[in-house]
């Protein structure tokens, strides 16, 4: 038996609770064997999922503010950046890790019952939990670098919750055809590659030509990072202003949607025969 399967309690297959219950309940239990293998045997364990955003921001923030002189004069640069890494990073280490999901626990799949999608799930489950110790420390150097604390972050939930379900709609579409396509991590990788460059992460959307700036922020991502950003400093454009005619954010709004809904269909036909396409 896998490492994996070893970890789920074997009541799964039997449960007797509502669906909604059981998969949270399968949810819950795969999250913690994730986090428990990802981390086993590393010395720093929990800290390198802050490690590798931190590392990448030093990288950046330096070689963008003291070689390029970039970021120097833009207010709260370093928060703006650290928060959209931390941002574009969660949503790159879910779907990364939920695309080979299926086929990394085939022998689970063949021998216990349950809900497929709580594995995609529950790897889009550890790397949010990752993400809110990222946003402890990001909100924290907010704090420190002179950032006005107001109401409007509240509306930061909301933004992270579009974020939160893309990322698993998203997964539940790459873990599936993984399964029968190989090719799809290829793919995936060029297009994060993309999603990285089109999003306003390391540059601001204001220098920006504005007829490449619509472009831009027809990506969901790029919409949703820079309203954060708006909402740190309100002296950043919103995604409204940053998109130049606000009826324009319906199309990245119908991306969104779209996208979640061939996750789920796509999930819901194929995953009846995942474990015969193994």
């Amino acid at each position: 038996m896998s490492t994996a399967a070893r970890y789920i309690p074997t009541r799964v297959a039997a449960a007797s609770s509502p669906r909604a219950r059981h998969f949270l309940y399968v949810v819950a239990a795969l999250a913690r064997t994730e986090f428990k293998l990802r981390y086993a045997g590393s010395v720093l364990g929990y800290l390198w999922t802050l490690l590798r955003p931190l590392m990448l921001f030093g990288i950046l923030y330096t070689v963008f503010t003291q070689v390029f002189r970039f970021g120097g004069g833009i207010p709260h640069y370093p928060v703006m950046l650290l928060m959209a890494i931390i941002l574009f990073s969660f949503f790159a280490d879910a779907t990364n890790g939920a695309l080979q999901s299926l086929v990394q626990r085939d022998n689970l799949l063949r021998k216990v019952a349950f809900p497929r999608a709580a594995i995609p799930v529950a790897v889009c489950l550890t790397a949010a939990a990752n993400l809110l110790l990222g946003l402890v420390v990001v909100f924290t150097l907010a704090i420190i670098d002179g950032v006005e604390v107001r109401a409007e972050w509240l509306a930061f939930a909301p933004i992270l919750a579009v974020i939160l379900g893309l990322a698993t709609t998203v997964s539940l579409l790459l873990a599936v055809l993984y399964v029968r396509y190989r090719d799809v991590q290829a793919m995936w990788e060029v297009i994060l590659q993309l999603l990285f460059w089109g999003t306003p992460i390391i540059y601001t959307i204001e220098t920006v030509p504005e007829r490449v700036r619509e472009v831009l922020m027809l990506n969901p991502l790029a919409v949703a990072i820079q309203q954060v950003r708006h909402l740190i400093d309100d002296r950043a454009p919103s995604a409204a202003d940053a998109i130049g005619r606000p009826i324009l954010l319906l199309v990245p709004a119908f991306i969104t949607l779209g996208v979640a809904a061939l996750g789920l269909f796509t999930f819901s036909r194929l995953a009846p025969t995942v474990a015969e396409d193994l």
